[in-house]
């Protein structure tokens, strides 16, 4: 079967469920040659995202300093007790508090953007709406200042592409800015960072700029990816637009259509058997999260979107310790962002067939490339 082509990224379930049905674990190769394990049942992906014989740190000793001091400085790649540390004091400036906080800006940002539109014309969602939305509010919870923000939708697409080029250019940037932030601190996340202490502990400053590259990817990529999978979903799905629903909405968009659709990697630091398969040492496993969150052996009729089923529950945000710190953040973005397009405009409807709409290529995310839409009849 093909795996990662064009055809995959727009419909992945059909070939996952081929996998799914045969086993629990395969070894696949990804479009750039890169062969590793995808698991695709949920209760083996659960083992594999809490078992801590399988490590997120990887040999890096080929990289330049530059580049592998960002990458092994962030709590994303590496294992307790050096993850346990870096969440607790990230988790200290990463308050729910600060996250709810954000939820009067983000809507004055969603209807800014909104008000932009021409409702007389066809628009690409994603590029006007999806994208923006987060990236204005990350930057912002940051600290970053607004002329810089452009920057930060280049770099973490070609980030998420596997292109690293860019890396030394972002984390000298981050240092310039924790340096601005150190002289004169703001009411932002990097300059809370900046002021966390535990017991005299406190963040490095490659730590901070590698928690700051975290952030720059993980805080727009997903949610723009989660925006564009409901409004998709809910154009296809029309009578599922009411807007007490929402909350719902979003948790089987995540379910259905994960905007990550995979986790990120692990190594096999022992010989691991996921049913009649076992994986040697120094192996790469990932889950695929597109997979599990449609097992039969966990969902009933997994494939239908059913915002009101009874056994509702994903991994679209992991599980266990590597839990997506910002999941509320994505979560509430997702609520108001679809909330306030959906009353300004309760027509909108796809503006080319769903078998025409392009998607992202590549093992890591889901979801539509471009959203042609017309905003009214």
């Amino acid at each position: 079967m093909a795996l990662f082509d064009d055809g995959y990224a727009a419909d992945p379930h059909p070939a996952l469920a081929e996998l799914r049905e045969a086993g629990p674990v395969h070894r696949v190769v990804s479009a750039a040659g890169v062969p590793f394990w995808m698991v695709t049942r949920w209760d083996e992906a659960r083992r594999v995202l809490t078992d801590p014989s399988l490590s997120k740190q990887q040999p890096m000793d080929g990289l330049p300093a530059e580049l592998r001091s960002a990458l092994t400085t962030q709590m994303l790649l590496r294992d307790p007790p050096d993850h346990t540390r870096l969440r607790r004091l990230v988790s200290a400036g990463f308050t729910a508090r600060r996250t709810q906080a954000l939820e009067p800006r983000i809507a004055q940002v969603a209807e800014r953007l909104l008000d932009d539109l021409d409702p007389a014309a066809g628009t690409d969602l994603i590029g006007r709406y999806a994208v923006p939305l987060p990236l204005e509010i990350i930057g912002e919870l940051l600290g970053v200042p607004a002329p810089d923000r452009g920057l930060f939708h280049t770099w973490s697409t070609v980030l998420i592409e596997g292109d690293f080029g860019p890396i030394p250019e972002i984390v000298a940037y981050f240092r310039d800015l924790l340096a601005r932030k150190r002289a004169r601190p703001a009411d932002d996340l990097l300059s809370a960072l900046l002021a966390v202490a535990d017991g005299g502990d406190r963040l490095s400053d490659d730590e901070l700029a590698g928690m700051a590259l975290l952030l720059l990817v993980a805080g727009h990529e997903t949610t723009a990816n989660l925006i564009g999978n409901t409004v998709h979903l809910l154009c296809r799905h029309p009578d599922r637009r009411d807007p007490d629903l929402l909350p719902a909405v979003v948790e089987e968009v995540l379910r259905t259509a994960s905007p990550a659709a995979t986790s990120t990697y692990r190594v096999t630091t022992r010989p691991l058997t996921l049913g009649d398969t076992t994986i040697p040492a120094g192996e790469q496993v990932l889950v695929s999260l597109l997979a599990v969150n449609r097992d039969p052996a966990r969902f009933t009729d997994p494939d239908v979107f059913d915002p009101g089923r009874d056994d509702a529950g994903h991994l679209a945000f992991g599980h266990g310790i590597h839990f997506c710190l910002g999941a509320p953040l994505a979560r509430l973005e997702a609520r108001i962002a679809v909330g306030r397009l959906f009353a300004r405009f309760p027509d909108l409807a796809l503006a080319a067939p769903p078998e025409k709409l392009p998607w992202r290529a590549g093992v890591l995310m889901h979801g539509p490339a471009a959203l042609p839409v017309r905003l009214r009849p």
